[in-house]
């Protein structure tokens, strides 16, 4: 079988749609938000492009909807300062979210619109609970927060399950910190500036890749639904099932495959390292109760994960995984 006919198989295995696999790549998302600063200081002029921040900002977030490749993304779009849905969650389409974005103004009232970003992450606490996991909130703000609570505190109050990264258009040492504490609290996260991705391409690119996408032939493919008990190594009897299939898919992969094992973030490192080896141990044992040859199957402990949020039980259950990689 030919590698990307094996991935597309590994795809309904894995209970995912083949949209998740095209052209060579595979999403590292499931979901993501917008959520866009529209505070008085949002219309402020940027000094280098000598534009509004959030006419800058629109010009972004339409380069980055119309760059994704077509992986099957759910979606959703939400302001801060005023908190206000314009997207509703649901499957992305670039034309619906270019159109929520142009829907921006840039010459609103800029004194007497304090910014509450705290207090519009709190209110959409609850929807980001609900999305596909794992889920990706692109923050686009100058970072400044003069009103309500303290958005690094609604995080963390919150707990809110999802990686944030951030589009920054910090102009000032108090906006600029604010942001970098709430990169703090994701060992995810990814950081740009927004005035770079608005005139560089490549580093526009580079942005979208490192928080939407992956290319399979470089990249493991996390075995969903094959996760881990706290410090457990125990395969569950939905895991089982799902290695079963699986299986029958490996029996093509004629150059044998590597299977990594991760643990969460918490305990001592040497002790996750042993823990990471005995997951991956488990899955190859039962492959080659399936009737996989054992000598075509390498299993490898990785020690800690850090590509979920380990600061929330969601994350942590997503990094205590195995994944696999066809040779």
């Amino acid at each position: 079988m030919k590698f990307k006919s094996l991935i597309a198989a590994f795809a309904l295995v894995l209970g995912m749609s083949t949209a998740a696999y095209a052209n060579g790549l595979v999403r590292t998302v499931d979901s993501f938000d917008y959520l866009v600063d529209y505070s008085g200081s949002m219309m402020m002029t940027e000094q280098e492009t000598k534009m509004p921040k959030m006419e800058v900002a629109k010009a972004v977030l339409n380069k980055i909807s119309d760059s994704l490749p077509d992986l099957g993304y759910k979606a959703s779009m939400h302001t801060l300062a005023p908190a206000k849905e314009l997207v509703p969650y649901g499957d992305f389409a670039a034309a619906s979210m270019n159109s929520a974005v142009d829907s921006l103004k840039s010459d609103l009232t800029i004194f007497g619109r304090k910014s509450a970003l705290g207090n519009g992450i709190s209110a959409f606490a609850p929807q980001y609970e609900q999305m596909a996991r794992p889920t990706a909130i692109l923050l686009v703000s100058d970072g400044l927060n003069n009103s309500g609570i303290e958005p690094v505190k609604a995080i963390i109050d919150n707990n809110i399950g999802a990686c944030f990264h951030i589009i920054s258009f910090a102009d000032s040492a108090e906006g600029q910190a604010t942001l970098e504490e709430i990169a703090k609290i994701n060992n995810c996260t990814v950081m740009a500036n927004g005035v770079d991705l608005y005139k560089d391409d490549a580093a526009l690119k580079d942005f979208v890749q490192k928080v939407f996408y992956a290319g399979l032939d470089n990249d493991a493919l996390v075995l969903r639904g094959v996760n881990f008990a706290f410090d457990s190594a125990e395969l569950t009897n939905d895991a089982k099932e799902i290695l079963s299939d699986v299986a029958v898919i490996l029996k093509d992969a004629s150059n044998g495959v590597a299977l990594q094992g991760w643990t969460d973030s918490v305990g001592a490192d040497a002790y996750n390292k042993a823990l990471s080896q005995r997951r991956a141990q488990s899955v190859k044992s039962y492959l080659v109760q399936e009737g996989l040859d054992a000598k075509m199957i390498e299993a490898k402990g990785m020690g800690k994960s850090f590509k979920y949020d380990n600061s929330n039980a969601d994350g942590r259950y997503l990094n205590r995984r195995v994944e696999v990689i066809v040779k």
